[in-house]
C-alpha cells in the first residue's frame, strides 16, 4: 500500500503504545511499517531534501500531535509511552484519530492557536489543518521544489531568448563556478574558438591544467539525438581526448543518453533542465529573496549529567 499520511498513523501509533510499555523510536517505526505492510522501498523513500525518510517523518509528526493533545508523553530520550488520557481514548474505541478528533482536547487547541505578547485575542493559525496528507515539514519541502521548478523554467526561457554569444559566456560562468577552467580569462579564450568539427571549446579540468575537457554547447529547441553525440565522440577521438561535456538548452533522446553511457570516452550530458538547476544552485542569474532555517530540539543540550 502507499505510505500513509501522518493522520492515518495516529490511531495505530496510539494502539502500539497501548500496552503501557515504553517504546523506542526504531521499535515503533518497525511495528507501524509492518502494520501498514510497507515495502523496503516505501520505508526508504525520502523527502525531497533527501534528509529523512517520508514514513519516519510522518510518524514523527503523528507523535508530536498526539503528545500535544496529551495522549502520549516522552518517557526519556528516544522513548514514548501512552498517558492515562491516551488509555481513556483507546477505551472509547475510536474508528480513527485525526486533527479534527484531537480538537476535543484543550491542550491540542492551545497548540493550534497563537496569542500575541500583548495578550490580544487568539488567532487560529491552522497549524494542523494545512493538509490531511502532508506534514508541515513536507509542505515546506514540496513548496520549495515547486518554486525551484518554476524558477528553473523561467531561467531556461530567458536563456533561449538570448544570443549564442551570451550562451557561450553562460557556459564559461557555469564551468568556472563548478571549479573548472582556471581563470576567467583563460576560459574565455578557449570557449568557442577551437574550430574543430563538433567541438565548441576546450577548458581546463583544474587550475593546474593537468587535463582538459572538450565542450559542445548547443542553444537548441530540438531534442539532441544520438547522431550529434556520435559526432562529438568522433571529434574527441580525433583530438585523443578522453573527456567531454555536451550542454544544450533542449534535452537528449534516450538513445543519445544510452550511447554516451556505453562509449569509452567520458561524455557528460547536461540538458536545459539540469543547466537551469545548476544555475540556481550556483547563484548564476538569480538573487536570494528569502531563506528559512528549520530547527529541531538538541536533546543533548538538555541532558543533565
Amino acid at each position: 500500500m502507499a505510505i500513509p499520511d501522518y493522520q492515518t498513523v495516529m490511531l495505530p501509533l496510539l494502539e502500539h503504545l497501548g500496552d503501557k510499555e515504553e517504546k523506542a523510536t526504531r521499535e515503533t517505526l518497525d511495528a507501524l511499517a509492518g502494520r501498514f505492510s510497507l515495502t523496503e522501498e516505501e520505508k526508504k523513500e525520502l523527502l525531497p531534501s533527501g534528509q529523512q525518510p517520508i514514513f519516519s517523518n510522518r510518524v514523527g509528526w503523528a507523535k508530536v500531535y498526539l503528545k500535544k493533545a496529551g495522549l502520549i508523553e516522552s518517557a526519556r530520550r528516544g522513548y514514548y509511552k501512552i498517558t492515562q488520557k491516551g488509555l481513556n481514548t483507546l477505551s472509547k474505541k475510536p474508528s480513527k484519530i485525526d486533527n479534527e478528533y484531537l480538537k476535543q482536547f484543550s491542550e491540542f487547541l492551545d497548540f493550534t492557536k497563537g496569542r500575541s505578547e500583548k495578550g490580544e485575542e487568539e488567532k487560529d493559525i491552522e497549524l494542523c489543518n494545512i493538509t490531511n496528507e502532508k506534514t508541515p515539514e513536507e509542505y515546506l519541502e514540496y513548496g520549495f521544489q515547486k518554486i525551484h521548478k518554476d524558477l528553473s523554467q523561467d531561467i531556461l526561457d530567458r536563456i533561449k531568448g538570448c544570443s549564442p554569444a551570451f550562451f557561450e559566456r553562460l557556459v564559461i560562468e557555469l564551468l568556472l563556478k563548478m571549479g573548472y577552467g582556471g581563470s576567467r580569462k583563460e576560459a574565455g579564450q578557449t570557449i568557442g574558438r577551437s574550430g574543430d568539427e563538433g567541438i565548441d571549446g576546450i577548458i581546463k579540468e583544474d587550475r593546474l591544467g593537468l587535463d582538459v575537457i572538450y565542450i559542445q554547447a548547443k542553444k537548441w529547441e530540438n531534442t539532441v539525438g544520438r547522431p550529434e553525440i556520435q559526432k562529438f565522440a568522433g571529434a574527441l577521438q580525433g583530438q585523443r581526448a578522453k573527456k567531454g561535456i555536451f550542454i544544450t538548452t533542449s534535452n537528449f533522446t534516450k538513445e543519445a543518453q544510452e550511447y554516451a553511457s556505453l562509449i569509452e570516452n567520458k561524455i557528460v550530458l547536461i540538458d536545459g533542465e539540469q543547466l537551469s538547476s545548476y544555475m540556481i544552485d550556483l547563484n548564476i542569474g538569480v538573487s536570494k529573496v528569502a531563506s528559512y532555517e528549520i530547527k529541531r530540539i538538541d536533546s543533548d543540550y538538555f541532558t543533565e549529567e
